[in-house]
């Protein structure tokens, strides 16, 4: 292959990836589960954000209206102490949609890394790499997580290194997959031809065009950190009282559910609706990758 064709092999995928990337945004918009899920999480967003300005109660305020029913001035009534349900809905999407994302941002950039290393080079560095990869994933990541934050002890920051952590190998098997597959293309073998570095390669030219699994894998994932992250405070290991984390909320009130159930179903709820939103831009996402 002589250097000019080896510059036009090279050229094909940058020409088409701003082609690619439009095509995909409109595919996105004219997905009616892509757009109800954005929107429902659009919705939690901008309440993460600015509930402090919207919430009609201080949630972490206790009162003596003590289990008291839903009503003009509670709208899904207070918790043993007093705290205003609805007001700690609210305020426990923050915590949610903190977390998550940040620990599916880890797992990504650690799993994207591994994955294209190990990929690329092939030989003894992959099987090294996924030596280590099977044996992460050997064992049940509830575990894992529930020694980790044992031993580091529970906080917002620990929570989201975990499950961050957690997720990198199987990202990285995704991630190793579709490099597996690029790196047989003409576009790779001309930058080579071309003496580009192996990390010039990986990032710039590889990298560009398997952003469509990563992207799936990435949407997939903020709905399992989303449940994870919940599962965790649940168990105790998590958040932290006083926290309003919908999760922790879930596993102190759980108790009243019978008698009082709004204690918890408001929280129920929101969490539901977020990964079901998560799962509804995965699921878009997914479509408009495989169009």
């Amino acid at each position: 292959m002589s250097a000019a064709d080896a510059a036009t092999v090279v050229a094909t995928p940058s020409a088409t990836r701003g082609q690619r990337a439009g095509e995909l945004g409109r595919a996105l918009l004219r997905s009616r589960t892509f757009m109800v899920g954005a929107v429902v999480l659009a919705f939690w967003v901008l309440d993460a954000i600015f509930w402090p300005a919207i919430v009609p109660h201080d949630p972490s305020s206790t009162g003596t209206d003590i289990l008291v029913g839903p009503s003009g001035d509670h709208l899904l009534g207070t918790d043993n102490l007093g705290r205003d349900v609805f007001s700690r809905v609210l305020a426990g999407a923050r915590s949610v949609l903190i977390v998550a994302p940040l620990a599916t941002l880890i797992g990504l950039i650690g799993g994207t890394t591994i994955g294209l290393v190990s990929g690329y080079h092939r030989g003894i560095v992959d099987d090294v790499v996924s030596r280590i990869v099977d044996a992460f994933l050997a064992f049940p990541a509830i575990v894992i997580a529930l020694l980790a934050l044992t031993v580091l002890g529970s906080s917002q920051v620990t929570v989201i290194l975990v499950i961050g952590i957690l997720f990198m190998p199987i990202i990285a098997r995704t991630v190793r997959s579709a490099v597996l597959v690029e790196r047989e293309r003409d576009y790779v073998a001309a930058a080579r031809l071309r003496g580009d570095s192996a990390p010039y390669v990986m990032l710039a030219e590889i990298l560009p065009n398997i952003t469509g699994p990563i992207a799936v894998e990435g949407t997939v994932r903020l709905g399992y950190a989303i449940f994870a992250a919940a599962t965790l405070s649940f168990l105790g290991v998590g958040l932290q009282i006083p926290s309003p984390d919908w999760g922790l909320t879930v596993a102190v009130e759980r108790v009243n559910l019978a008698v009082n159930p709004w204690t918890v179903l408001g929280a129920a709820i929101a969490l539901a609706t977020v990964v079901v939103a998560v799962n509804l831009v995965a699921d878009g996402v997914r479509q408009a990758v495989e169009e």
